[in-house]
């Protein structure tokens, strides 16, 4: 059904004439009529009839048109939150991100962003390691950021940052003398580490087989705040991300720098390939990539 002929067939049983209608449509006035003729078709009932020179809607007009006010009205919605979607300085930019970034990093590249892009919302979604960024992407996702890289021609990925590890231990631990520490030093330590899907947790593994042991897992956990809480409480050691340190403060907790060179993960941004980025989407993924660059 032609929305401009039940534009036109609102306007006339509003009290606009033919003649009116066209001249502010810019058509011909014979082409106005044949549309409403063509509507009255499709509804399949008479829905305006002359009385003298004015047009005015039949019973079934008068039925049709109320329905016709709500279809227009959630129409003219529709388009204005499309329009608003598609403004560069409005819309939703849907963030996934690895949670262990979500005490930091989020949070500081939301604040910088929103002070010069107010209007502009944000759907927060915090993944877990093992989903892969093709299929966060085409579930809605506009912006990834984690600290894996997989390779897909679906996905572009641009590094921002490197971000040391650390290990955590209780401050009363032998180790917690020392302000460095070469991995392979706490090789006979008990270790409390995430579960074995999370990449920080690969990671752990990795840095022990270097240092040459296998690490002893005491407790495994879902998340860094876990890990801090079993260190606090002396039972074992963590190899943490170093801003984890900055920003959850625990005073039985001491952090050592690894000297381990593979003792560091790299925090990466991505986004498909396949379709274009929305207005808003593309100016917050401009501002990480220039935030990360002035960072380094």
């Amino acid at each position: 059904m032609d929305t401009d002929a039940l534009r036109w067939f609102q306007q006339v049983a509003d009290g606009t004439t033919v003649t009116e209608v066209s001249e502010l449509e810019g058509l011909t006035q014979p082409g106005v009529s044949r549309a409403l003729a063509r509507l009255e078709r499709d509804v399949g009932a008479p829905l305006l009839q002359r009385t003298g020179r004015t047009l005015r809607m039949t019973r079934a007009g008068a039925i049709f048109k109320r329905y016709v006010d709500v279809v227009l009205h959630e129409l003219d919605d529709g388009l204005s939150a499309v329009n608003d979607e598609m403004s560069p300085d409005s819309g939703t930019v849907v963030i996934a991100f690895q949670g262990s970034l979500g005490t930091w990093l989020i949070p500081n590249l939301l604040a910088s962003f929103r002070a010069e892009h107010p209007d502009i919302r944000f759907e927060l979604n915090q993944i877990r390691d093992e989903i892969a960024a093709p299929r966060l992407l085409a579930e809605g996702a506009d912006i990834l950021i984690t600290t894996t890289s997989p390779r897909s021609d679906d996905v572009g990925w641009r590094p921002l940052m490197v971000e040391p590890l650390r290990l955590a231990t209780h401050r009363d631990h032998p180790l917690a003398e020392q302000e460095s520490i070469a991995l392979r030093q706490a090789s006979a330590e008990s270790f409390v580490t995430l579960r074995a899907a999370y990449r920080l947790r690969r990671l752990t593994d990795a840095l022990c087989q270097a240092a040459g042991f296998e690490p002893q897992v005491a407790f495994e956990g879902d998340d860094v705040p876990t890990l801090l809480g079993l260190v606090a409480a002396g039972l074992g050691v963590a190899i943490v991300p170093a801003h984890h340190t900055d920003v959850l403060e625990r005073p039985s907790v001491r952090y050592l720098e690894l000297t381990d060179s593979a003792a560091y993960r790299t925090v990466s941004i991505g986004w498909s390939t396949t379709r274009r980025l929305r207005p808003s989407a593309e100016l917050f993924r401009t501002h990480v990539i220039a935030t990360a660059r002035q960072s380094s």
